[in-house]
């Protein structure tokens, strides 16, 4: 009799709804190997790709697909957002077409007056004997390499070679090109000038390692700035590096835009009352007084690139 009582117990057990279902879910859903969940996370990108060689510092920015695996396919899914003061756009939502008097190119614009903001951003791949186009007139240009190599010829003739990491800043209406004879991925920042009387920003190319890191009171993560901080440069690009845990310590509240490229890692980004999980390829509009914040999640650091408007009195932009 103890023997049945037990082999019923048993078998209620089995049948229980909830145990049942925890028994079926692997069996419903594509497999996904514990040792694959712990590497990947849920964040994280799978490569595209295959093979280490042919992966870039910045890879992950050119080559994202969703992650984890078995949401690959499902019909539309994705994790990009518009709203009124802020934008998330995951890389299955960008759209990619050609690039006005740009040869071989094409172009994502991924940030724009459209939305609100005072710049453009935008994604351009530029394929076999592509070449640029100039930007309109008054129009600044910032350039920033995630993969392939890129050559800007300046109004002095000399041409820079641009690999991965590498930037280039023009000043409004200078001329020069951009030609690449194999495929590239370029961020370009523009916007319409803000001049000043006196001031004249000056052609500048680098690349981010050359840059000092710099102190940020009250903060641990990394930061580094592309361009000057004096007052001929409206805009600054920034270069902001966070290890696992690590997080802003301010909760930012400002007149200043942003436009974010997550260039590595994952995490999570406060953007007023959401908070978005986020990986790289993604890209972040924040509007002004937006509230702002992140922390770096995973297992690997986080990099990001960041556009900001420097320099000017707020009430000389309206």
């Amino acid at each position: 009799m103890a023997a049945v009582h037990a082999f019923n117990k048993c078998r209620f057990r089995v049948l229980n709804p909830l145990l049942f279902l925890l028994l079926s879910w692997p069996a419903a859903m594509p497999a996904v190997s514990a040792v694959s969940a712990a590497e990947e996370g849920f964040c994280s990108i799978s490569p595209s790709i295959s093979g280490p060689t042919s992966r870039s510092l910045y890879w992950k920015v050119s080559n994202p697909t969703l992650s984890p695996s078995h949401l690959q396919d499902l019909p539309g899914f994705t994790r990009s957002v518009y709203k009124r003061d802020h934008a998330v756009i995951a890389p299955e939502s960008q759209v990619f077409g050609p690039l006005n008097n740009w040869v071989n190119t094409l172009g994502a614009y991924l940030i724009s007056p459209a939305m609100g903001s005072h710049f453009t951003m935008y994604l351009a791949k530029m394929q076999e004997d592509s070449r640029s186009a100039l930007p309109a007139k008054d129009v600044e240009r910032f350039v920033f390499v995630v993969e392939g190599m890129a050559v800007l010829s300046d109004a002095s003739g000399l041409n820079h070679q641009l690999g991965v990491d590498f930037y280039a800043y023009i000043p409004a209406n200078s001329m020069h090109s951009l030609q690449s004879d194999s495929m590239a991925t370029l961020v370009i920042f523009e916007r319409r000038y803000a001049s000043l009387d006196g001031h004249y920003p000056e052609q500048i190319v680098g690349s981010t390692d050359e840059q000092p890191l710099l102190e940020i009171p009250g903060e641990i993560f990394e930061l580094r700035k592309l361009l000057p901080t004096s007052t001929p440069y409206d805009f600054n690009i920034h270069i902001m590096d966070f290890h696992p845990g690590e997080y802003l310590n301010v909760k930012e509240v400002h007149y200043n835009q942003h436009g974010l490229l997550l260039l590595e890692g994952q995490g999570i980004y406060r953007l007023g009352d959401n908070w978005y999980p986020v990986q790289a390829g993604d890209v972040i509009w924040m509007a002004p007084y937006v509230l702002q914040w992140y922390a770096a999640l995973g297992k690997t650091r986080s990099r990001y690139l960041l556009y900001k408007d420097v320099s000017r009195d707020p009430l000389l932009c309206f």
